[in-house]
């Protein structure tokens, strides 16, 4: 998701349901023989959603399979909607932390009970059978029957009613641009269980999490409005509103309803938004997959245009996260004006649409990206947002910077100024924090933005760029449709490069110690350096001899067990205990520089580099 983050400089971190075979890996059977193991859901909904006070009912049958090794007593549902509520934690915790998001604020505590939203579990039943549960906030906590075995699949059968929200967070209705309905996070949610137990925070805006499966879903809604969202669908003569082929006749319904029928393979979510003023667009690429656009036809005329001048540069994301990450695995992507702001879901984002273009671009580029950090290489957001924040925000600067300014080069500076900004003002917390529980929403966002984004570009000057590169091409290959750890990013990366990262992983993610390296002396052709800062590094120095020529340096750290390729002469590693490091070149130096391409987070620029008077 984007969010703006503002630290005295203002810092934006940034059909049918059949498939190729091969396209989409089938995971539901999910025990491999390394032991890794994830559940596995299949959803069948039919929502009847009333346009007019905005209150839906809903009839939800899931076959949930267990497979893993333990006998669960109990299962938990998310009831997202419950959240916007006078008194709910997120209303608390809005009220409570120093710098609260202003889409937030002291809203949820003045909401009338039709503007509310919640969620409402009138029947369940476990395999045909009632089944004892209760509600408590943002979660269902069912009470077994009988326990569900391991390899055991089981049956609930769910009535619900819900009323959407008043849009504050993300999903609602009637947003500030007037899109009647941003469905996400509307159904209960089977919470997921997996290697670490059962993950049931209660919603406080923040991430998500989500369990892998097929949704088969049908909303009946008011004819005159336009749905867009997760899977494909499956009745497109039967609905119009641009779906429909154009070569075959229209079969209609004269009802004031129309049954909107989608199918969604391989998903965690499922998403969907409702306008009856929606433009739909469709843009078909050469790769087969179709590009969806829903947008208010009534924007303004020089919005419009943004939207039409966007298409195709979507089209140029697609490709370059496909060529740079793995190839998109579906026949289908949606942009859906919508939401607060941007949000990335299964198949689709939702983002505001009055926007300049390259605020729209800018924000498309990054919820795009999600669709691989975070919904492919389906990593815990919540307990670990800089793995799809940051990367997200790397990989979105880096196609930005190609698709706008057809350039390479590193477009990700503007992260080192952000974490500097921590820093110096002291509110820095560990990556390891909770999303839900930083001191500050300042703090969350560089933690998971900034701090992630410059992971990775910190590993190009660690292993390589080249490495780097085929890291992320690897961690793709081997995790997506998974969910992948922060171990298994450094893992990765240590088998492309065949350099030990532990350290890496533990001083950037599990502390807050900082990088400081300096140029302690220079006495004849005698080089000393110096650590200053807690974390230790790999050194880059450049160095220009008095008769004008350069040499460049690469000293590694010990614990790397190697060296990253590089032209630059290789010395003999550091070890990180060592406060000094001192070398001896062959000729008469006139000045030494570290780190000249800036991609070591180094919080203290001054003393990298040394002239000799």
């Amino acid at each position: 998701m984007r969010k703006l983050l503002f630290l005295g400089l203002s810092l934006v971190m940034m059909v049918s349901c059949a498939q190729t075979k091969g396209t989409i890996q089938d995971v539901k059977a999910t025990t491999t023989n390394n032991g890794y193991w994830q559940q596995h859901v299949d959803y069948t909904m039919d929502i009847d959603m009333n346009v007019n006070n905005y209150q839906y009912k809903g009839k939800q049958k899931l076959v949930y399979t267990n497979n893993s090794p333990d006998e669960l007593s109990k299962v938990f549902y998310h009831l997202y909607f419950n959240a916007f509520q006078p008194g709910s934690q997120m209303d608390a915790r809005s009220l409570n932390i120093k710098d609260p998001s202003a889409k937030i604020g002291d809203r949820i505590g003045k909401l009338n009970p039709d503007e509310i939203g919640y969620i409402k579990v009138s029947l369940l039943k476990q395999n045909g059978v009632a089944v004892a549960f209760e509600t408590v906030g943002t979660i269902l906590e069912v009470t077994l029957n009988a326990p569900i075995k391991s390899g055991e699949s089981v049956t609930f059968d769910m009535d619900f009613d819900a009323q959407v929200p008043v849009q504050i967070r993300r999903s609602g209705r009637n947003s500030k641009e007037n899109v009647a309905l941003s469905m996400s996070q509307w159904y209960p949610k089977m919470a997921e269980y997996d290697f670490e137990g059962w993950h049931t925070p209660p919603y406080i805006a923040r991430e998500f999490h989500g369990v892998w499966g097929d949704f088969d879903v049908t909303i009946h809604i008011d004819k005159n409005y336009t749905v867009g969202g997760t899977g494909y669908l499956q009745n497109p003569q039967e609905i119009g509103h641009g779906y429909e082929d154009k070569t075959k006749p229209l079969n209609v319904p004269k009802t004031a309803k129309l049954s909107w029928h989608f199918k969604a393979p391989n998903v965690h979510d499922f998403t969907w938004a409702a306008d009856s003023e929606y433009n739909h667009d469709i843009l078909k690429m050469e790769n087969g997959i179709d590009l969806h656009f829903l947008y208010k036809k009534t924007l303004d005329e020089k919005f419009l245009k943004n939207w039409k001048d966007l298409q195709p540069k979507t089209a140029e994301l697609m490709t370059y996260f496909s060529e740079n990450v793995g190839q998109y695995p579906y026949k289908q992507y949606s942009v859906i004006q919508g939401g607060d702001g941007g949000m990335e879901y299964a198949m689709s984002t939702l983002i505001t649409g009055q926007r300049s273009f390259g605020s729209l671009f800018g924000v498309t580029a990054h919820e795009m990206a999600h669709t691989w950090f975070q919904f492919l290489l389906a990593s815990n957001e919540s307990l670990h947002p800089w793995m799809d924040e940051g990367f997200t925000s790397y990989m979105s600067g880096k196609a930005s910077h190609k698709i706008l300014k057809k350039g390479d080069g590193n477009p990700n500076t503007g992260p080192y100024r952000g974490y500097n900004y921590v820093i110096k003002n002291n509110i820095e917390e560990p990556l390891t924090t909770h999303a839900d529980r930083y001191n500050l929403n300042t703090a969350y966002s560089v933690a998971s933005y900034v701090k992630g984004s410059i992971f990775l570009s910190q590993l190009e000057y660690i292993i390589g760029a080249e490495n780097t590169a085929k890291g992320i091409k690897k961690y793709f290959t081997d995790f997506s449709f998974k969910h992948p750890t922060p171990n298994d990013i450094k893992r990765s990366m240590e088998k492309v490069s065949g350099i030990h990262l532990d350290w890496y992983l533990n001083e950037w993610t599990q502390t807050t110690h900082t990088i400081d390296y300096g140029i302690k002396s220079v006495d004849g052709k005698t080089i000393t350096l110096e650590r200053i800062g807690k974390m230790p590094m790999p050194i880059d120095l450049e160095v220009v001899y008095t008769d004008g020529s350069t040499e460049n340096f690469n000293i590694p750290l010990r614990m790397m067990r190697g060296a990253k390729p590089t032209s630059a002469t290789i010395i003999e590693d550091w070890g990180w205990a060592m406060p000094t490091y001192s070398f001896t070149v062959g000729k008469g130096v006139k000045s030494v520089s570290i780190d000249k391409s800036l991609l070591m987070a180094d919080i203290n620029l001054e003393n990298n580099s040394f002239e000799v008077k």
